[in-house]
């Protein structure tokens, strides 16, 4: 405040608050401003926040397993396609596609249909994991969505998808095993080597108005191994869909 020339009195009106509210920032420096008020009081000082609170920018940085989460959207749909579409092209090893019907996909990814062969084509692994489009927990989630298209049409869509491509090499198509299926519509897993795209379903909500996490490995028994371990559990107990032979 000295250096900047600028008073008690000065400051708080150039952040708006009052100036005992300056004085008692001053009079006890384990007390931290809320972040606006931070932000304001830098500019006014010319000055980093890191100077005047360093704790609050300590507090800020992500450190162990927190550094995995690279983004969160509070709807799925809020996620831009280009996020699909880049991690899907970037993926070299594993692609795993652990949602209840993964219909989304084949409308919201651009060439999706083709870089999955590609990737297939190239010795990435390529999964699908689908709930059963005839068991009794699809026919429960389409009464609680109550949507036009319902939930076994759109994992039927998924399977012409895939049927179109197959059979090829590196892509396989499991249904998640009838005891598992409760756990599979409730919580999407979307796999990209080491990023993952994971949905929890909300209540009534279908996918894309249910939030979505980004996360990106960073080391063992993290959020990304824990997510990956579920889906996994899920596929090993998944009975084999056989791609339909095309005439």
């Amino acid at each position: 405040m000295e250096s900047a020339g600028i008073t008690t009195r000065q400051l708080a009106m150039h952040i708006g608050v009052t100036g005992k509210t300056v004085e008692r920032w001053l009079a006890d420096a384990e007390l931290t401003p809320h972040a606006r008020n931070r932000n304001d009081a830098c500019r006014a000082l010319g000055v980093d926040e890191e100077m005047i609170w360093p704790q609050a920018v300590k507090d800020r940085i992500k450190s162990g397993h927190h550094r995995e989460l690279i983004h969160s959207y509070p709807y799925r749909s809020a996620c831009p396609s280009t996020v699909w579409s880049e991690l899907t092209d970037d993926a070299g090893s594993d692609l795993f596609f652990a949602g209840y019907t993964n219909y989304f996909l084949w409308t919201q990814v651009p060439a999706f249909m083709e870089t999955v062969r590609r990737k297939a084509a190239a010795g990435c692994r390529v999964r699908f994991l689908l709930g059963d489009p005839e068991g009794d927990v699809t026919r429960q989630r389409e009464t609680v969505e109550d949507a036009a298209l319902t939930v076994s049409t759109r994992i039927r869509i998924t399977l012409e998808h895939l049927d179109r491509i197959g059979p090829l090499d590196g892509l396989e198509a499991r249904f998640s095993a009838p005891e598992d299926a409760i756990n599979h519509v409730s919580l999407s897993v979307f796999r990209f080597d080491h990023d993952a795209l994971v949905t929890p379903h909300l209540a009534r909500l279908v996918g894309h108005d249910s939030p979505l996490l980004h996360l990106r490995r960073q080391g063992e028994g993290g959020m990304f191994d824990r997510f990956a371990e579920h889906s996994e559990e899920l596929w090993e107990r998944g009975r084999a869909r056989a791609p339909r032979l095309r005439t």
